[in-house]
């Protein structure tokens, strides 16, 4: 039986649900609501100060999500060793987190161009007019394709977390033990 990790699991499991949640919320919800200002300058000037409003909330979201996930791995290193389901969950996680934390930080950097040109007539937050500069065009196109990359694979994480508590289950974890009885 293991020990219990509730500290790690929490904060682990509130990271990542934040992290999708804020990301989804800022695709559908704000760059969305953004489509019903005034004037595609006003739209980017909203969406980018919405997403820097979001940011220190999405780091510490980011941090805990990873905290959490270090805890989780030290307080079940006899766990990893003898259930090879969950150093796969734990693998792939682990670069789905690198992924995710990846396309978070390009996404910010494409954010901050959209946001230095604020004045450009666009169609949309992610989607240029005819007359767009065509380096912030490239930012926007860029942009659109992050904003739902980042909540598929931060659920993907929500997913695989909720996995890895069914594998904590005692028979899940007495069938570990004896397919590998010299790793435990």
């Amino acid at each position: 039986m293991s020990e219990r990790n509730t500290l790690a699991r929490t904060a682990h499991d509130l990271g990542a649900a934040a992290w999708f949640g804020g990301s989804l919320m800022g695709a559908v919800g704000l760059n969305g609501a953004t489509a019903q200002a005034t004037g595609s300058t006003e739209a980017l000037r909203l969406a980018s100060v919405g997403w820097q409003r979001w940011a220190p909330v999405n780091t510490a979201a980011i941090a805990l999500h990873t905290l959490g996930g270090v805890g989780l791995i030290a307080g079940n290193q006899r766990r990893l060793k003898t259930q090879d389901e969950a150093q796969g969950n734990t693998a792939v996680k682990t670069l789905l987190t690198v992924a995710a934390l990846g396309l978070t930080a390009y996404s910010g950097a494409l954010g901050k161009k959209v946001y230095e040109n604020r004045d450009d007539a666009v169609a949309g937050v992610t989607e240029p007019s005819t007359v767009t500069d065509p380096d912030l065009a490239s930012a926007q196109k860029q942009l659109r394709w992050c904003q739902w990359a980042i909540p598929a694979v931060t659920g993907v994480l929500v997913v695989l977390g909720a996995q890895q508590g069914e594998q904590q289950r005692p028979s899940q974890q007495a069938r570990g033990a004896v397919k590998n009885p010299l790793r435990s």
